[in-house]
């Protein structure tokens, strides 16, 4: 289950929110045009004669995330054990609750944890439009068509991972690396005949979408994933009900989709960032809202 096996996942004490995941927040224009000095020729004069300047504000200090509390999964494995054992979904959307209400201490924080997905999304989404539009790759990119020509789908999809997120030693590159393999190969489930050197704006936008589940699923399986392996009756259970999250976690991100999308909120250029961190919001608010 790529890099679920080993993680006993993160205890208390560290920060939420770990210092190396990008804020997907696009920065608030600021009220005063951003804190721009007018051009001489545009800014009202002053007593003086003199063309008025507006001092440059500076930027507002990015707040450090709130530590996490001690035991705090601790009722996501209780639940997450019980589902292993007995299979019951009931189980499975406490586990999904407690992980967004005290994992993460709420859906706000959840979604910033998420950061890196939204902005991989926004990268894998860029180079999938790039060689389906027949742009030029940077010199020595794994991108290069010269190099993809003849390819089979399985040595595009490395291409495409090395391209969008090379390894950096971090859990969540790792994560981000298999999600994205999952979601070409899960595209290609859905479309047999698609090209992956010629996806259309459709197969591309169900590859985003489906790369964000697995990205969610692969983030708790490293935060949680034991539970179910540990209290499982065998190992094919265990497997099985892996599968079962998966998939849970799978359909949920499908129906944030289809509801942004309902609200005119569609993946396309220039707002995959926007979306995908709109689509794992509302995926945690649903998770967050599951009766016990």
């Amino acid at each position: 289950m790529g890099t679920s096996a080993s993680s006993k996942g993160p205890g208390g004490g560290v920060p939420l929110v770990p210092p190396w995941v990008p804020d997907a927040v696009p920065a608030a224009p600021q009220a005063d045009g951003g804190g721009e000095t007018p051009a001489a020729g545009d800014a009202p004069n002053g007593a003086d004669g003199q063309p008025q300047t507006k001092p440059v504000q500076p930027a507002p200090q990015a707040q450090p995330s709130p530590l996490a509390a001690a035991h705090r999964f601790k009722g996501v494995r209780q639940n997450f054990g019980k589902f292993a054992q007995g299979g019951k979904p009931r189980d499975l959307r406490r586990g999904l609750r407690a992980y967004v209400r005290k994992g993460y201490s709420g859906r706000s924080t959840a979604t910033q944890r998420f950061g890196g997905t939204a902005t991989t999304a926004n990268a894998l989404y860029g180079a999938l439009s790039s060689i389906a539009g027949g742009e030029p790759a940077a010199p020595g990119s794994p991108l290069d068509p010269a190099l993809l020509a003849g390819r089979s789908a399985r040595e595009v999809m490395d291409a495409v991972v090395e391209a969008v997120r090379p390894t950096d030693g971090t859990q969540d590159a790792e994560a981000n690396r298999t999600a994205i393999k999952d979601a070409l190969s899960d595209l290609l489930v859905v479309h047999p005949d698609a090209d992956l050197l010629n996806l259309t704006e459709e197969q591309r936008g169900l590859a985003i979408e489906r790369f964000v589940a697995f990205d969610i699923f692969q983030r708790i399986m490293l935060d949680v994933g034991t539970a179910i392996q540990e209290k499982a009756p065998t190992a094919s259970a265990g497997s099985s009900r892996i599968k079962e999250v998966k998939d849970y976690i799978r359909q949920a991100v499908a129906a944030s989709f289809r509801r942004l999308s309902a609200a005119g909120e569609r993946v396309t250029k220039g707002k995959i960032t926007q979306v995908v961190r709109a689509a794992i919001a509302e995926t945690f608010r649903i998770f967050e809202g599951y009766a016990v």
